[in-house]
C-alpha cells in the first residue's frame, strides 16, 4: 500500500473531525489552560473530542498504525506508517470566535512526512499535499464547490514580500530580535495564522512563513498540505518529524535572505 491509497482515508478523518468540531465553535465554550502559570494553552472539549473520535476511526480500520496527537499523546510511534493529529492548531483563534484554525491531519511513512491535509470546516476548506504538489477544495466565487493546484507566489525579495507569524510573543528574546530583524526589510507583516499561515503560502498569498516551537503536529501536516512553498527549512537543520524553529518562503531568493537574517 502507498501514501495514495490513504487519500480517501484522510477525507473520512477529516469529515469525523469537522462534524465533531463544528458545533463548538461560536459557542459558550470552557477553555482549559494546559500552561497553568506559563503562557495561556489553552484546550477545549472541542479539541479532545475531535482527537478522541479520529483516532477512534484509525484504530478501527488500521490498527497496525501508529498515532501522535496533540491532546493523548503516541501509540505505536515507531510504526511504519503513523497518524500525526492537530484537532484544532489555532485554539486561540477558536475560542475568540475567528476562523483561523484547521484541523491538522499528517502521515508518516518510516518517520518521515508523506501526507497532509489541513481542514477549516468553517469555511468548508481542504488544502492537501502528498509531497509533489498540493491541491485547494472550498467554495468558489460562485459559492460553488471547486477545485484549484496551489502554486506559491514568487516576489524580489523580502522588501516586496508578505510575512507571516502566529505571535512574536511565542518568540524567546533572542529569537525575537532575530525575526525583527527580517520583519523590518518585509513589504508587509502580519500575526495570527497559526497552520492558515503555511497554506495561504501555498496559495500564493503569502511570502514567507516563520514560526518557533512548533511541534511535530504542527508542521508533519502543513509540510504536506503546503507543499506549494518551495523552501522550507527547520532552522537547527533537523527534520519536521521532530518539530522546532522553521522557516518557509515561496523562492530561493526571499527564503536565502530570510534565512540570513535569521541567522545574524
Amino acid at each position: 500500500m502507498t501514501t495514495v491509497d490513504f487519500a480517501a482515508f484522510v477525507e473520512k478523518l477529516a469529515d469525523v473531525a469537522a462534524d465533531t468540531i463544528l458545533p463548538f465553535f461560536r459557542t459558550a465554550l470552557f477553555a482549559e489552560d494546559k500552561n497553568a502559570g506559563g503562557m495561556f494553552d489553552p484546550v477545549t472539549e472541542a479539541d479532545r473530542a475531535a482527537e478522541v473520535a479520529m483516532r477512534h476511526l484509525i484504530q478501527a480500520t488500521f490498527p497496525e498504525h501508529g498515532i501522535i496527537g496533540e491532546e493523548f499523546g503516541s501509540v505505536q510511534s515507531e510504526a511504519e506508517y503513523v497518524w500525526v493529529l492537530d484537532p484544532i492548531d489555532g485554539t486561540k483563534s477558536f475560542i475568540a470566535g475567528m476562523p483561523v484554525w484547521g484541523s491538522l491531519i499528517g502521515l508518516l511513512h518510516n518517520g518521515r512526512p508523506a501526507y497532509g491535509m489541513m481542514v477549516q470546516p468553517f469555511t468548508l476548506e481542504r488544502f492537501t499535499g502528498d509531497g509533489r504538489g498540493a491541491v485547494w477544495r472550498g467554495p468558489g466565487c460562485d459559492h460553488r464547490m471547486t477545485e484549484r493546484k496551489l502554486a506559491t507566489r514568487g516576489c524580489h525579495g523580502l522588501a516586496q514580500a508578505t510575512l507571516m507569524t502566529t505571535s512574536p510573543l511565542l518568540y524567546t528574546a533572542s529569537k525575537l530580535t532575530a525575526f525583527r530583524r527580517v520583519e523590518a526589510r518585509a513589504r508587509l507583516s502580519r500575526y495570527g495564522g497559526d497552520c492558515y499561515a503555511f497554506a495561504m503560502l501555498a496559495a500564493g498569498h503569502v511570502n514567507c512563513v516563520i514560526e518557533s516551537g512548533l511541534q511535530i503536529y504542527d508542521i508533519v501536516p502543513s509540510s504536506r498540505s503546503s507543499k506549494g512553498g518551495r523552501n522550507c527549512h527547520m532552522l537547527d537543520g533537523g527534520s519536521p518529524a521532530k518539530g522546532g524553529d522553521v522557516v518557509a518562503s515561496c523562492d530561493a531568493r526571499t527564503h536565502d535572505e530570510a534565512l540570513s537574517l535569521l541567522q545574524g
